[in-house]
């Protein structure tokens, strides 16, 4: 196959991947970033990268399960051309259970678990214990899985970024001294990976709404656990990364009238420190608050422009952008270099019509 150009616009997560894996296939790739890497949602603090529960099984759960399973020879191949860190670790997950009935529905998803997860991670309720990194349960058990994992967004961007560059890819950021507001021109196939811009400017192309923004909030916090699980309680995550930190988030707003923090970050650290009291004392690093992307069917929006031969989609990551990159990249690059529609159901532009 001659190689083909592919230009892809936009540094968040869905476009430095399917940038890296189209560059990694063969394709001269060049990536414009209007503002800087992950300036926009991809630029956050928590990067849970976790599993639906097993059980009701579907399309998207079986797509989401793919990325998890590949996000370790994804980051780690990311890590070894580019030389820097993506803070990628298969961490598991802790989960407090309520009740006698929260711990029967946790043994069958259990049971699901073993064989939905093909035998590569586990499921399992497990006694609390003393431990200080453990979240009090009313009913005295956990969940631990061990296919949860977490990525530091920002760390993970650079890696990418660096790897990118390392394999010749033309990156153009609109931010860069050197380039002023240089967005240059396109070339070749296009894939318009611009998150809640892009998702406008297709809902104005095709006359509906195909999608909007949600705000989400989130803090970090000076604890050393890099090797602790994640924990999810009371809608929380609460995610100990390498470098020292612990994040905590984050909120849903569907109603917001800015992109800015506000006391809803007050909010989250001190649930957090309720469920985590080892955390008490952590004194506070940074706060982060953006529009993340959800399509109106809330999976990932894979496929071709309607009417605009020669253009791509791939946006609509929301909450779990990072979990589902690998794969995504993957679908992409097939769909775009070899013609091949892997794109599974309610994943397509035209689900969201």
């Amino acid at each position: 196959m001659a190689t083909r150009d592919v230009t892809v616009l936009g540094g968040g997560i869905f476009g430095l991947a399917c940038a890296f894996r189209m560059a990694r296939m063969g394709a001269r790739v060049r990536l414009i970033e209007r503002h800087a890497i992950g300036a926009g949602c991809s630029g956050g603090l928590v990067g849970a990268l976790a599993p639906h529960v097993p059980e009701n099984w579907n399309a998207k759960k079986q797509f989401q399960l793919e990325s998890l399973l590949m996000a370790a020879d994804f980051w780690a191949e990311v890590e070894a051309i580019g030389g820097q860190s993506p803070g990628y670790a298969r961490s598991g997950r802790l989960q407090p259970l309520a009740d006698a009935a929260a711990i029967a529905r946790a043994k069958a998803r259990a049971a699901e678990a073993q064989t939905l997860w093909q035998g590569r991670a586990t499921w399992q309720v497990i006694p609390v214990t003393d431990a200080p990194w453990q979240p009090a349960a009313p009913s005295g058990y956990l969940v631990h899985d061990t296919l949860t994992a977490r990525a530091s967004p920002r760390a993970a961007g650079r890696a990418l970024l660096a790897a990118l560059q390392a394999l010749g890819v033309d990156v153009l950021l609109g931010d860069a001294p050197t380039q002023g507001a240089r967005q240059g021109p396109t070339q070749g196939m296009v894939l318009h990976a611009t998150g809640l811009t892009g998702l406008q400017d297709l809902s104005q192309s095709l006359g509906k709404p195909v999608g909007s923004g949600v705000k989400g909030q989130s803090v970090s916090v000076l604890h050393t656990a890099p090797d602790a699980p994640q924990i999810f309680a009371d809608g929380l995550h609460i995610v100990p990364h390498a470098d020292g930190t612990v994040a905590i988030g984050s909120t849903s707003e569907n109603h917001w009238t800015d992109g800015a923090t506000d006391a809803q970050c007050d909010a989250l650290l001190e649930k957090a420190r309720t469920i985590l009291p080892v955390l008490r004392d952590a004194p506070e690093v940074t706060r982060w608050s953006g529009i993340r992307p959800r399509s109106k069917s809330r999976a990932p929006m894979l496929g071709a422009w309607p009417d605009r031969p020669g253009h791509f989609i791939a946006n609509g990551g929301f909450k779990i952008g990072f979990g589902m990159a690998p794969k995504v990249a993957e679908t992409i690059a097939l769909l775009m270099l070899e013609g091949r529609d892997t794109i599974p159901p309610g994943f397509r532009v035209e689900d969201n019509l």
